[in-house]
């Protein structure tokens, strides 16, 4: 069974809905990771009886030299993915260049890149709007797209609904994209 690590940052929802929907079925998550000692996923992780390791980018001097032991991290458990589930950092080539990853991005890129993308997404101008799974790259948001799905933004909308029509996609299309992936490796 391939194996994958989940790097997050924030509440864990996404990364919980890929282990419901997919640890011991369609792969193995061997571990979360997150940045942040405080992370209201790191919860959820355990209740699952997910493994999960804090590494602090604050104690860090630089982006590069986080990235350098996130890498040694990731590689300890020799995933065949890693995937990031709201992982809130900006990854330098010494992590894009080793590691095989994919990102979640609620937005239709590359339109929104960066951060507040479902906020821009929704005061934007296109009645067109989604979500991308893509592959990490060097450039912020600028991997080859795996999968998208889009919908169109009704006219009533208030940011709270149009916050949960892209939450229901991610959770549809992030699981997908793993097994897409995973089947093709």
């Amino acid at each position: 069974m391939k194996k994958i690590v989940i790097l997050f940052s924030g509440d864990g929802f996404n990364a919980k809905n890929i282990i419901d929907k997919l640890h011991k079925k369609e792969c193995f998550v061997a571990c979360g990771i997150t940045n942040k000692r405080d992370a209201k996923g790191i919860e959820k992780l355990k209740e699952l009886d997910i493994k999960t390791d804090v590494l602090e980018h604050d104690f860090f001097d630089s982006r590069e030299s986080f990235d350098a032991e996130l890498v040694k991290l990731v590689n300890s458990y020799e995933p065949d993915l890693v995937v990031l589930s709201g992982f809130m950092r900006i990854l330098s080539p010494i992590f894009t260049s080793n590691i095989k990853a994919l990102n979640l991005h609620p937005s239709l890129l590359p339109k929104y890149k960066g951060a507040k993308a479902v906020e821009r997404s929704f005061a934007g101008e296109s009645d067109e709007c989604g979500v991308t799974v893509h592959w990490v790259s060097s450039e912020l948001d600028s991997g080859d797209v795996i999968l998208q799905k889009s919908f169109i933004r009704s006219s009533d909308d208030t940011l709270e609904s149009f916050s949960r029509k892209i939450k229901d996609i991610e959770y549809e299309l992030m699981p997908k994209a793993i097994v897409k992936v995973l089947n093709n490796l």
